[in-house]
């Protein structure tokens, strides 16, 4: 399925029902009074959470939601049937914009979560409601209230824990599949990954994580080059960054130092929040060079860079160094929730 992370829809909520205008007719009751029943309400329109939706593709077809109609109120005091709710699953970290007022209304952030976007109308009343001692035989009612229609904008932003980013064919997705059970595209040439992929990285029972392989980046991302740039919203949740290095580049010509500078200064124009986050490098195809050629270039690049951050080097193909740098992750992540948990308190 094409992965879809925005859409537009145009939501209906119901309209609520009339109030009835009736009076008792029966044999044997004379001046029966008035008996017409209020209108029903008309149903709302939530947008539900689920788990194990991962697009917003369904919305390229269906882009008008319309809830029932509450019913017209009726003769002998009865009511009218409220609308039902409509209810609309969509992918968890869905971001809902109101076209029209250029705002967020909501985030949903966590299964099972509902938003309400369109409440439906109030239903009418009817004569039965206007009854008093100085008006026995009213025949006012009032109609039901229209629902509310809104335009809305979908922007998914997947939820992980850490996000990968590197040129394309740095061996993201190889370490993605390396660590955990998702299997992303691999191939030896640019842009295999065509849209975002999450993996859940268990280290050990009870103690796992979420990571994030987005498109490749190139130079001129923020500018719209490539395809990465379409998906860089998706790391804003994430709590710190895998930024892969490629050792050994398809290109005879290219440098690995240049090419985390790239990848920065595409972090930097695209948000100044993001290229400020906690990021590591992972140094990988350690397997493609000589131990003594990759312990120089990963010091020469550590030194160029004034780098005093978290690094690792690995070979994603073959799993060397992977477990161990899991295992870092897991402990970093523990320890940020940790902090973060004392500071709410």
């Amino acid at each position: 399925m094409k992965f879809v992370d925005e859409a537009n829809i145009r939501v209906c909520a119901g309209d609520g029902g009339d109030g009835a205008l009736s009076f008792r007719r029966e044999k044997f009751v004379p001046r029966g009074g008035p008996d017409g029943g209020n209108g029903g309400a008309g149903g709302d329109i939530y947008l539900l959470a689920q788990a194990g939706l991962n697009t917003l593709a369904d919305f390229r077809y269906t882009r008008v939601f319309q809830a029932r109609n509450g019913q017209r109120g009726g003769a002998r005091n009865c009511s009218g049937a409220d609308g039902p709710d409509l209810v609309i699953p969509v992918p968890i970290g869905t971001i809902v914009h109101d076209v029209e007022l250029a705002a967020v209304i909501g985030d949903l952030t966590a299964d099972g979560q509902r938003l309400l976007i369109a409440k439906g109308g109030r239903g009418g009343l009817g004569n039965t409601h206007f009854k008093s001692s100085t008006n026995r035989a009213p025949r006012r009612i009032v109609p039901g209230s229209p629902g509310q229609i809104r335009e809305l904008h979908l922007e998914l932003q997947v939820l992980a824990d850490v996000g990968l980013v590197g040129l394309p064919n740095a061996g993201k997705s190889t370490l993605l599949r390396a660590v955990s059970e998702a299997r992303p595209k691999v191939a030896d040439y640019p842009f295999t990954t065509l849209h975002p992929e999450l993996g859940v990285v268990t280290v050990e029972r009870h103690r796992s994580f979420v990571i994030a392989d987005i498109p490749g980046l190139i130079a001129g991302a923020h500018e719209g080059a490539g395809l990465g740039v379409q998906f860089l919203r998706h790391l804003s949740r994430t709590r710190l960054l895998l930024h892969l290095v490629d050792l050994h580049p398809l290109d005879p010509q290219a440098d690995p130092l240049a090419d985390i500078r790239v990848i920065e200064e595409e972090l930097a124009c695209f948000s100044p929040e993001l290229a400020a986050r906690e990021r590591w490098l992972v140094f990988n195809k350690a397997d493609l060079l000589p131990e003594v050629e990759r312990d120089a270039a990963v010091a020469r690049i550590l030194g160029a860079l004034g780098w005093t951050g978290p690094y690792a080097v690995i070979s994603a193909i073959k799993g060397t160094g992977c477990a161990a740098l899991m295992g870092r992750l897991m402990e970093r992540l523990e320890a940020v929730a940790q902090a973060a948990a004392v500071t709410d308190a």
